[in-house]
């Protein structure tokens, strides 16, 4: 009966072990094939910004929260030229009208300005990958993949590439431009692409909306909670 008990034990504990191992092993490769981007941090997008976005502020704490569950991190920046294509001031329009397909927007992100550099509070530690988009003067860059008409790219794809990474989860702001363009590349260049909208915050509700629809045509997922 005590070898028997004892066997008995020693599978059980057995049993745990390859359980264990089973689950470490999991979670490593979720770690290191799929990386998390966070879209655009910045201090001209939250609170106080030149182009702040409503809620901007409250994701901060929740995007922090996220990158515990991922191996690779990304950050973005808008980090665009003095007198930008995108900046309404530099073709003397208002604020916020569409010019052929460029939106024009108040001036922000100004490469090494205040407003530019992302949020003291998001973690950023060392190892994580910075990329800058919108750095052409003529050409503006919603995703963090390639500029608005596809004719560059960042060194995004070519990092995550070199990485192994098979699969991201995009998260920060904007959901209805920055994040949902990013989510848009990242599936045509064949990624398993996640929007992780708890984690973001849009500029208004219809082109949220619109947003939505399109990630949900090419089948994107989007994580709402």
């Amino acid at each position: 009966m005590r070898k028997s008990r004892s066997k008995s034990k020693v599978r059980s504990k057995s049993k745990v072990r390859l359980k264990s191992k089973s689950k470490s092993k999991s979670n490593k490769s979720k770690s290191d094939n799929t990386a998390l981007l966070i879209i655009d941090m910045q201090y001209d997008f939250l609170e106080g910004g030149s182009l702040a976005v409503a809620g901007g502020n409250s994701i901060i704490e929740k995007i922090n929260k996220l990158r515990d569950k991922y191996g690779c991190i990304v950050l973005s920046k808008d980090w665009h030229p003095v007198n930008h294509v995108s900046f309404a001031q530099t073709h003397g329009k208002p604020v916020f009208t569409l010019m052929g397909s460029q939106m024009l927007w108040p001036v922000h992100c100004v490469q090494n300005s205040h407003g530019a550099e992302i949020h003291k509070d998001i973690v950023v530690k060392k190892g994580d990958i910075i990329v800058e988009k919108g750095t052409h003067l003529n050409r503006d860059s919603y995703s963090a993949f390639f500029d608005n008409d596809h004719k560059s790219q960042t060194k995004l794809d070519k990092i995550l590439k070199s990485k192994n990474i098979k699969a991201v989860d995009v998260c920060g702001l904007a959901y209805d431009y920055c994040v949902g363009y990013t989510a848009l590349d990242a599936h045509k260049l064949g990624y398993k692409t996640r929007v992780i909208k708890y984690a973001s915050a849009a500029v208004n509700a219809d082109s949220a909306a619109k947003m939505s629809s399109n990630l949900k045509k090419s089948k994107i997922k989007i994580v709402e909670k």
